[in-house]
């Protein structure tokens, strides 16, 4: 089965769908009935089942946190619903588990909402279901509680999902984006721009000489590792919508500092390069789904660099820039050719519906 956009929708996942006589949500699925009482047994405590689920409480009673908490809620709209590297469903967990990573916390537990268009196929909930079960367990956290809602066909675009997720940060870590110093220096995990251009590329039936697809994944584990290297990384940022250029210009006005970036460190694949000179857009603007933005002491950078390489979803990293006491919240670029250009916030959305 393939979704309208072309994509495969089984993603690996061959598990079967739950034996119904239903091949579509109906509104009655949301009516708080029996029919609602089957799609949450059949579909989401199927596969999300734990302990703090199972009771289905109207919440989940967790034990008590050794540590300060972090708590972060998040929305996904994604279109098309299936890409190149992931889904809807994949894009949730992890987006809810990365924002929660980047207070520096160990994320624990989910909640997950979702708001379906009636009509939906059930199979293409369920395939999305099993790659959130699957997400989740690729991130240690669990989904402990949640909410569905089903709405009138035309109401909405198939299906909206929300997460919240809540973790725990470590004693002696504090990180925060009024944190940054002059003298910094400023790292990225990756290459930048795969998951808006491999969105792009599908909701748009472009095809490029390379394949791109979305770096979706969880950086808890990423964090985990720069943690042990040191305790002193003063911020974290994932660079979702608006790219790498946005989030920077946030944290420079947050702590009142300013940046400057190398433009020759950039890591920006071949292939997302290629597509964004076609299609006119920067990198820098473009959306990251499983990049982080690290600033952090000079004298921990080359530690944390290295400790960040060896690690899957860190080999590409690099210190691209610092932070600097001239131009207060601003974000500049000194080019490869040795001028320099003010990278400023976007005053529009480049890519709509992109997470």
């Amino acid at each position: 089965m393939t979704d309208p956009s072309g994509v495969d929708l089984s993603g690996g996942l061959s598990c079967p769908v739950p034996i119904s006589e239903y091949k579509q949500v109906l509104l009655a699925h949301g009516g708080g009935g029996r029919l609602s009482q089957r799609l949450i047994d059949e579909i989401f405590v199927s596969r999300f089942r734990n302990e703090h689920l199972s009771p289905l409480h109207d919440g989940a009673l967790l034990p008590p946190a050794d540590g300060r908490l972090a708590f972060s809620t998040d929305s996904f709209v994604v279109n098309p619903l299936f890409f190149p590297g992931g889904d809807i469903g994949s894009l949730a967990v992890n987006g809810t588990v990365n924002d929660v990573s980047m207070c520096g916390a160990k994320p624990l537990y989910l909640s997950t909402a979702f708001i379906i268009e009636e009509g939906l196929p059930i199979d293409v909930l369920w395939k999305i279901v099993l790659s959130m079960e699957q997400a989740a367990k690729c991130a240690g956290v669990e989904i402990v509680t949640g909410d569905t809602k089903v709405v009138d066909k035309g109401k909405a675009d198939r299906v909206f999902i929300n997460t919240s997720g809540i973790g725990v940060i470590p004693a002696g870590v504090d990180i925060n984006p009024r944190r940054a110093r002059a003298g910094d220096k400023i790292i990225v995990s990756g290459t930048i721009g795969d998951h808006g251009m491999a969105v792009m590329s599908v909701r748009e039936g472009l095809e490029f000489e390379s394949s791109l697809e979305s770096d979706c994944a969880p950086l808890n584990g990423l964090v985990e590792v720069m943690l042990a290297a040191t305790q002193e990384i003063h911020v974290l940022r994932d660079p979702t919508r608006g790219g790498v250029a946005s989030a920077l210009n946030e944290i420079a006005r947050s702590a009142e500092i300013g940046m400057i970036l190398r433009e020759e460190e950039i890591p920006v694949a071949e292939g997302v390069h290629s597509a964004c000179e076609l299609l006119g857009f920067d990198p820098l603007y473009v959306a990251n789904e499983g990049k982080l933005l690290a600033i952090l002491p000079s004298a921990d950078a080359d530690a944390v660099l290295n400790a960040m390489r060896n690690h899957p979803l860190g080999q590409r990293a690099a210190i691209i820039g610092e932070v600097t006491e001239k131009d207060a919240g601003k974000v500049l670029m000194r080019s490869r050719i040795g001028g320099t250009r003010i990278v400023d916030m976007l005053s529009g959305e480049q890519l709509p519906r992109i997470c």
